[in-house]
């Protein structure tokens, strides 16, 4: 074989690796989410992300309950197909208008962090605001009504 037939066939292995990382990645993402929609039925999710060329890439999942209490953020920050979702707990109970004010307290030196979850509130905020999508807060009771 000459030389181009060679790099040819390095190139093809290649791309069937990555296409194959990118598939197991998506596998991950889609597992991910739906195991999130599954178990937190009521409230809000909001998916941000944040594409970096010279930064890591990041993704940011948020559920939050319709009182806007933060139930589970998740972050997903690298540049392998291998990188996992992270659970950030101490985010958990706080109120949505807190990570809306402050969004860079998630990734304080780490640009991409910041924008993913500022872009995950403002998906929730959407979803809030879209008509026949408001949930019934869980805060009440209904023998106040």
């Amino acid at each position: 074989m000459a030389i181009w037939q060679w790099a040819l066939l390095l190139l093809a292995v290649v791309w069937a690796l990555q296409s194959l990382g990118v598939w197991l990645q998506m596998r991950h993402y889609s597992d991910v989410f739906q195991g999130i929609t599954n178990r937190f039925k009521d409230g809000f999710v909001g998916a941000g992300n944040s594409k970096g060329r010279l930064y890591k890439g990041t993704i940011a999942l948020i559920v939050v309950t319709p009182d806007l209490v933060v139930q589970r953020l998740m972050v997903m920050t690298g540049r392998s197909v291998f990188t996992k979702f992270k659970r950030h707990e101490e985010f958990e109970g706080t109120s949505l208008d807190q990570l809306r004010s402050n969004p860079a307290v998630m990734g304080e030196g780490e640009p991409g962090v910041t924008e993913a979850v500022r872009r995950a509130v403002e998906q929730v905020d959407r979803a809030r605001s879209a008509p026949g999508r408001q949930p019934e807060p869980t805060g009440l009771s209904a023998a106040s009504a």
